[in-house]
């Protein structure tokens, strides 16, 4: 008969071989989350990068592919395959290819792979309240996988000039250009010198801004008489135009 002083050390017994057995077999289980998918195997796989290599030229950064194996399993052999991208499909990040074999059999797969781009982007040094101006100090550029970061994404300095932050932007965020506005240095109803130059001559004139602009923006000027010109505002407030 088990006294109550034996009880407590069964039942430790009983649950280190509980956390014994579970262990075992959780070792055994294959992990629904840790699958590694396997490379594609066969001739179709430098086909299908080379197609993405040239979907990808021009691209800011470095390229980088990784073709997978369908669920369905390696490609049939085939002597006429033709890559494509499916509908709404595009070579950035995770994406899809597909595959036609042209032949008497024809048939269609569609691969798993994914477009690493790895180039410079911009990220903010400090946090930027909204209707602050950005200094070079509060940016600093970056390297990273651009298909992991917006869209809109910051990748050249020259988009950070004379701008305004139109949201506030958190310390060491990529800067997005929604969050960016113009810094308008000329105001609408404001008295503007509008220079024409032309082959030979120079003409200016004045009037009116139609609107508030920053430098490099387009902007339409309503001079004497009611016509209305429009050019290209310099950083020293003069509107430009060319004949």
């Amino acid at each position: 008969m088990t006294t109550p002083s034996n009880t407590p050390l069964r039942r430790l017994h009983i649950a280190i071989a509980l956390s014994m057995v579970l262990a075992a077999m959780t070792a055994l289980t294959p992990s629904a989350h840790g699958t590694t998918p396997a490379p594609l195997p066969g001739s179709a796989r430098p086909v299908i990068e080379q197609f993405l290599l040239n979907q990808t030229a021009g691209l800011p950064g470095r390229v980088s592919i990784t073709i997978d194996t369908p669920q369905s399993g390696a490609l049939p052999p085939c002597e006429a395959l033709e890559p494509f991208l499916p509908a709404g499909a595009r070579p950035w990040g995770r994406t899809s290819v597909g595959v036609r074999c042209n032949t008497a059999q024809p048939w269609t797969r569609y691969v798993p792979a994914y477009v690493k781009v790895v180039g410079t982007y911009y990220a903010s040094t400090r946090q930027i309240d909204a209707g602050q101006a950005l200094a070079p100090a509060d940016t600093e550029r970056r390297e990273g996988d651009l298909t992991k970061l917006p869209a809109s994404v910051v990748v050249d300095s020259s988009q950070l000039n004379g701008v305004i932050a139109s949201n506030r932007i958190a310390s060491g965020s990529p800067v997005r250009r929604e969050f960016l506005r113009g810094n308008s240095i000329v105001r609408q109803g404001q008295n503007i010198k509008v220079v024409t130059q032309g082959a030979g001559f120079v003409v200016s004139t004045e009037g009116r801004a139609m609107t508030d602009a920053a430098a490099g923006s387009l902007v339409q000027v309503k001079i004497q008489g009611g016509q209305l010109l429009s050019g290209v505002l310099r950083p020293d407030g003069i509107v430009e135009r060319s004949n």
